[in-house]
C-alpha cells in the first residue's frame, strides 16, 4: 500500500477508536451508577419469643433484598465486560492507527505533538489492559478510558498534522528509546496516578464505614485501600527508573545529537526533571521514611498532574527545543 493509503487508514481509525473509547467509558460509567445503591452492614435476624416460651425467628424480606442484590451486581460485573471488551476493541484500533501512522510517514511515529498524543495515550491504554490481566483493574476503567478519549479527542480535533518527514534533529534511534520509555512510563504513571486518587476515596469510605456509615455497592467491589496503595506503588516502582532512564540518560545523549550539548535547561529538560524529583521523593519517603496511605498517595497524584503539565502545558504552552508543538 502507499503512505496515501496507510494515512488515510490512520486517519479512519484513531477517531473511531476514540468514539469506542467514549462508549467504553459510558459503560463503565454506568458501572458506576449502578453501583451506587448502599451497602448496609448485616443486620442479625430479630427474635420473638413464642407463646409456649420457644424462640421464633422472625419473618423478613432477606431472601427478596439478597436477590435484588444478587442482580444488581450481575448488572454492574456485566457493565464493567462490556466496558473493558469494548476498551480491546479501540486499543487495537488505536494500535491500528499509530502503526499506519508510522507506515505513511515512513518511520516512527511521534514527530510531532498529535503523533506523540497518539502514541502515549495507546501506551496509557496499555499499561492499563496488561495490569487488569495481571492485577484485576477493571474498577479503574472509567478514568483510563476518560483520559484516554479527552487526549484522543484533542489530539484528532486541535492537534492533527498530516504525515511527513521528520525535521534533521529528530533523525536519530536515540530519539525513539527516549520516546518510547518517556511513553510506556507516563502510562504507568497515569495508572499510578488515577489509583491513588480512587485510593483516597476508598480510605475515606472505610473510615465512614469504621464510624458507623455505609459504603456504595460501587466501592464495596473495589479492592481494599491498602490493597489499593500497593498497587499503586508497584506501577510507580516499575515506572520510576524506565523514566530515568529514557529521560535522563537518553534524552540528553539524543539532545548532544541534535544540539551538541548534554542538557541545556530547556522547559521540557526542567519539567522533566521535576517530574522526576517528584516520583523519586515518592519512593524515597515510602522506603526510609515508612511513607503509606494518604501522604504516598497525594504525592504520587502531585507527580502526576507534573506529568501532565510537563506532556500538556510545556508543549502547547511554552516555546523550546524540545516542545512537539508545530514540529
Amino acid at each position: 500500500m502507499s503512505p496515501e493509503t496507510f494515512a488515510q487508514i490512520s486517519n479512519l481509525v484513531i477517531p473511531t477508536a476514540t468514539v469506542i473509547y467514549a462508549i467504553a467509558m459510558m459503560s463503565h460509567a454506568m458501572e458506576w451508577a449502578m453501583g451506587r445503591a448502599v451497602v448496609v452492614a448485616e443486620k442479625p435476624a430479630e427474635v420473638l419469643v413464642g407463646a409456649g416460651g420457644g424462640e421464633v425467628q422472625a419473618a423478613g424480606h432477606g431472601d427478596a433484598d439478597d436477590a435484588d442484590t444478587r442482580t444488581r451486581s450481575a448488572r454492574v460485573e456485566a457493565a464493567s465486560r462490556i466496558g473493558v471488551m469494548l476498551t480491546w476493541l479501540a486499543f487495537l484500533l488505536h494500535l491500528t492507527g499509530v502503526v499506519t501512522r508510522g507506515f505513511a510517514a515512513g518511520r516512527v511515529p511521534w514527530g510531532n505533538m498529535y503523533e506523540f498524543s497518539i502514541t502515549a495515550s495507546l501506551a496509557v491504554a496499555a499499561v492499563y489492559l496488561v495490569f487488569v490481566h495481571r492485577y484485576k483493574l477493571q474498577w479503574l476503567g472509567l478514568g483510563v478510558t476518560l483520559v484516554v478519549a479527552a487526549v484522543l479527542g484533542l489530539a484528532t480535533l486541535a492537534l492533527y498534522t498530516p504525515a511527513g518527514p521528520l525535521v534533521p534533529a529528530l533523525h536519530s534511534y536515540w530519539l525513539v528509546i527516549h520516546v518510547s520509555a518517556a511513553a510506556i512510563s507516563g502510562g504507568a504513571f497515569t495508572i499510578g496516578g488515577l489509583v491513588s486518587i480512587l485510593y483516597l476515596v476508598k480510605a475515606r469510605a472505610e473510615r465512614r464505614v469504621l464510624a458507623g456509615g455505609t459504603m456504595s455497592a460501587s466501592l464495596k467491589r473495589m479492592p481494599s485501600a491498602e490493597a489499593m496503595d500497593g498497587t499503586a506503588y508497584k506501577v510507580l516502582a516499575f515506572a520510576f527508573p524506565l523514566w530515568t532512564f529514557g529521560v535522563l540518560v537518553a534524552g540528553p545523549i539524543w539532545a548532544e545529537y541534535a544540539w551538541g550539548r548534554y542538557w541545556g535547561w530547556d522547559p521540557k529538560e526542567v519539567w522533566s526533571l521535576v517530574t522526576w524529583v517528584v516520583y523519586a521523593a515518592y519512593l524515597h519517603a515510602r522506603a526510609t521514611a515508612g511513607w503509606r496511605g494518604r501522604r504516598a498517595a497525594t504525592i504520587a497524584i502531585v507527580g502526576w498532574f507534573v506529568f501532565i503539565f510537563n506532556f500538556v502545558g510545556v508543549n502547547l504552552l511554552v516555546s523550546g527545543l524540545h516542545s512537539y508543538a508545530g514540529v
